[in-house]
């Protein structure tokens, strides 16, 4: 091997990369390795080479050309390298190719991108002529010329970050744990540093420079302060090897030398859509930076500077810009003075695709392409969002509403409350915007199981508007209608729900006239009208049936609500069913929870008992991902009725009591407001259970409820259903603990976070650790649920 500097430090992972390098120089005479500066091609090509070299009888050649300035020069770089004197001045690539006509030889060429051209035409040249004379390239750019394979090499991976203390495979967090290392001895892998690693390459994107940086920083500030300053990874990654080359001392020299070769066209683009917090369209890039960006952007791909097009859940192909790229692009459109342009005009590329979408959503016409175009834009609408809060009075509240319906069938509209808040604050009270954002903030409260609060939304966009007839006010008053029926406020909820029945008739909107009639029909069904609400609700299913989408789905859920109420439970199942198949096909993850745990009043009702448990576990893991309180609630109800139905009178003593506990905030027990009696009479099988266990296990039982979490209960109800209506309960591990780490166990199951049982315990939140990793090494409970179901079976809460 000629000119390959010695392997001062071990190559960590990408063994498969090396074989499939090598396998095509065994198909192809000319193979260029591309990626972005820092992704390691060099130390690559390098390996390819040691790997080959027994198959070139004259050898193996590094031509290093970062150092060659001059494009004319590539020739005679080389040409020294392979010791070869003398070249004609005319023609010096055809007279290089002669003197290696009699060779076999395998010729690296590497960093070739700043002198791309004459890189290119000495490579043809050596094709033509040099039949026994292999080529391997490195370049942030391929070559692009007849006979050539391209090998893109991509980050080194990254763990999940599902699971972070678990970096299984990851060949990021192995080479920052060698480079660490060699920089500080003590350092190691373990349970504390693990998951920080984790993280910490993952948003170095896996970067080989990148992590070396980092890694060489690690005795100066430990990898937790690593990781909170990594958002000035340019000025933090800024102390390389002194023997390296210059575009490699630093991360922002590295990223430097790639911008500087761009035109000042493809300069601009490259700032404009650093923008992008995610994935984006050539649309999205288009909007953004002109257009005429389209070129640009293909060479930005070519240049390593943009991952590839790849399809995201809408299939629709979408580039990505690497964090740290990303990172160094908005530095220089700040420097530049471009950064509001680009941020205003991102903003209102998210408002045109979601409002498109918001009225695909809402007309139930091609409701899965929009929701999945909406998945697709996440991170860029949430950054155009959280910018306009800020920046733009105008887009903020606009987008918002936009956003709500998907938020809502995603199950993230409880979530999404704090940034709906602070958008719709920005509107003008009685816009439009500020009475649609009260709305749908009035349907995040009732979620919450907060009806006062949700009572107080509908009625302010009420009061806003006053008498002017309105598709607004009509949505308004059937969410409030529906707000007082569930708080036993039936005259005036029937008032608004025909007031809005009415209006939605007179401006010919069907939506809002279909849940005008659902409401009606729940109310028909508390009035003792039986005959009625299945009338009503069936119109309403009628109409809501030519939309589609979700307000189809809910009309559905309301008529299954009716036909339970009046008995006709063979109908229910039929509805129920049809309803579960649409929500799962378009991921309505609101609509799903709402029409599994009214599966499981069918399966209660039924005798099935063990398909009760099975879908009551779906129900509340649904409940829980949505945030929505309300029908987490409402599942630890019908819980603590499979529970007294099915022989475990204590058990439904404590959840019943943890739902009266849990509800006094606003929460109306029994389940079902919308029915008086709820689904179920609960008097009845509540007083059989108190006799079953007389009145000292009775209190035992409802102390017990009385002092659960809303999470804690989730997780008794997880247990008491793992294995159908009759799970075994074990308490594996817990002998094996001291009474201090009991009682950290059962501080975690009530739901204490860390810092909080440091500050009732009066020990340092470092010492809950070292104490909660004792405690999992000994249970084998690896997350706080286990460990919470652990304190459940051993009768701890």
């Amino acid at each position: 091997m000629h000119g390959f500097p010695a392997a001062l430090t071990s190559f960590v992972g990408r063994s498969e990369a090396v074989d499939e390098v090598a396998g095509l120089l065994g198909q192809h005479r000319l193979v260029t390795v591309t990626g972005p500066g820092g992704v390691g091609k060099t130390r690559l090509g390098c390996e390819v080479a040691r790997q080959v070299a027994g198959r070139f009888a004259d050898g193996v050649w590094l031509a290093e050309l970062a150092a060659v300035g001059d494009p004319a020069r590539v020739v005679a770089a080389v040409a020294a390298v392979l010791g070869i004197r003398e070249l004609p001045s005319v023609a010096a690539a055809d007279a290089l190719a002669q003197a290696l006509a009699r060779r076999q030889l395998l010729l690296v060429l590497d960093n070739c991108e700043h002198v791309i051209d004459a890189a290119a035409e000495l490579c043809g040249r050596l094709l033509l002529g040099a039949d026994d004379v292999r080529v391997l390239a490195t370049s942030r750019e391929p070559l692009r010329i007849s006979g050539e394979a391209r090998y893109r090499l991509a980050p080194l991976t990254v763990p999940d970050l599902g699971d972070p203390a678990h970096p299984d495979g990851s060949e990021a967090v192995a080479l920052f744990a060698d480079r660490a290392g060699r920089v500080d001895a003590s350092f190691a892998l373990d349970g504390e540093t693990t998951p920080v690693v984790a993280r910490l390459v993952s948003r170095l994107d896996g970067m080989p420079l990148a992590i070396e940086l980092a890694a060489a920083r690690v005795e100066a500030l430990g990898v937790a302060q690593l990781l909170d300053r990594i958002d000035d990874r340019f000025a933090l990654l800024a102390a390389g090897d002194r023997l390296a080359a210059a575009r490699q001392r630093s991360l922002a020299a590295t990223v430097e030398w790639s911008y500087r070769l761009l035109d000042e066209r493809e300069r601009r683009v490259f700032r404009a859509v650093s923008v992008f917090a995610g994935p984006f369209t050539l649309d999205g890039a288009e909007a953004v930076a002109g257009a005429d960006a389209g070129s640009a952007v293909l060479h930005l791909v070519d240049c390593s500077l943009l991952v590839p097009p790849r399809a995201g859940p809408d299939g629709r192909s979408r580039y990505v810009m690497l964090e740290t790229l990303r990172a160094y692009g908005a530095g220089l459109l700040a420097e530049a003075g471009e950064d509001a342009a680009v941020a205003s005009a991102l903003a209102g590329y998210a408002l045109r695709v979601a409002e498109d979408a918001m009225s695909e959503l809402t007309a139930g016409r091609g409701e899965l392409a929009a929701a999945r175009r909406l998945d697709a834009e996440d991170a860029t609408l949430r950054w155009a969002l959280d910018w306009a809060v800020e920046h733009d009075a105008a887009v903020a509240p606009r987008l918002a509403v936009a956003l709500a319906w998907w938020w809502q069938i995603r199950g993230r509209l409880v979530a999404q409350v704090p940034l709906l808040r602070a958008a719709v604050d920005r509107a003008a009270v009685g816009s439009d915007a500020w009475c649609s954002g009260h709305t749908w903030l009035g349907q995040a409260s009732t979620d919450s199981a907060d009806p006062a609060e949700a009572l107080r939304h509908f009625t302010m966009v009420r009061d806003a508007i006053g008498d002017s007839g309105s598709l607004l006010l009509a949505r308004c008053l059937n969410g409030r209608s529906a707000t007082l029926l569930g708080m036993g406020r039936i005259a005036e909820a029937v008032a608004d729900a025909r007031r809005s029945l009415a209006l939605a008739r007179e401006g010919d909107q069907p939506v809002v006239e279909a849940l005008a009639l659902a409401v009606l029909s729940l109310i028909a069904c508390v009035g003792d009208d039986p005959v009625g609400a299945v009338q009503l609700a069936r119109q309403a299913e009628r109409i809501s049936a030519g939309l589609r989408g979700p307000v189809a789905r809910t009309c559905g859920h309301i008529l299954i609500t009716v036909l339970v109420g009046v008995g006709d439970l063979a109908a229910a199942e039929r509805t129920c069913a049809a309803g579960l198949t649409d929500a799962r096909d378009v991921g309505d993850l609101w609509s799903l929870g709402n029409l599994l745990e009214k599966m499981v009043v069918l399966d209660l009702q039924s005798g099935r008992y063990a398909d009760a448990a099975v879908h009551l576990r779906e129900a509340l893991q649904t409940a829980l991902r949505t945030g929505v309180r309300r029908k987490v609630l409402e599942d630890l109800d019908c819980c603590g009725y499979l529970c007294a139905w099915t022989g475990r009178p204590a058990e439904a003593v404590t959840l019943w009591a943890a739902v009266v506990e849990l509800g006094r905030d606003g929460f109306s027990a029994p389940s079902h407001p919308e029915l008086p009696e709820g689904w179920f009479q609960r008097q009845g099988p509540l007083h059989e259970a108190r006799q079953a266990l007389g009145p000292a296990k009775t209190g035992a039982a409802e102390e017990r409820g009385k002092a659960m979490s809303l999470a804690t209960a989730a997780e008794y109800v997880f247990m008491l259903t793992a294995a159908g209506p009759n799970p075994p309960v074990e308490a594996s591990g817990l002998d094996a603990l001291s009474p201090r780490e009991r009682e950290l166990v059962t501080l975690v199951a009530q739901g204490y976070t860390d810092a909080q049982i440091a500050g009732q315990l009066y020990i340092s939140v470092r010492t809950v650790g070292s104490h909660l990793d004792r405690i999992r090494d000994k249970t084998g409970c690896r997350r706080r649920a286990d460990l919470t179901r652990l304190a459940l079976s051993a009768g701890l809460v």
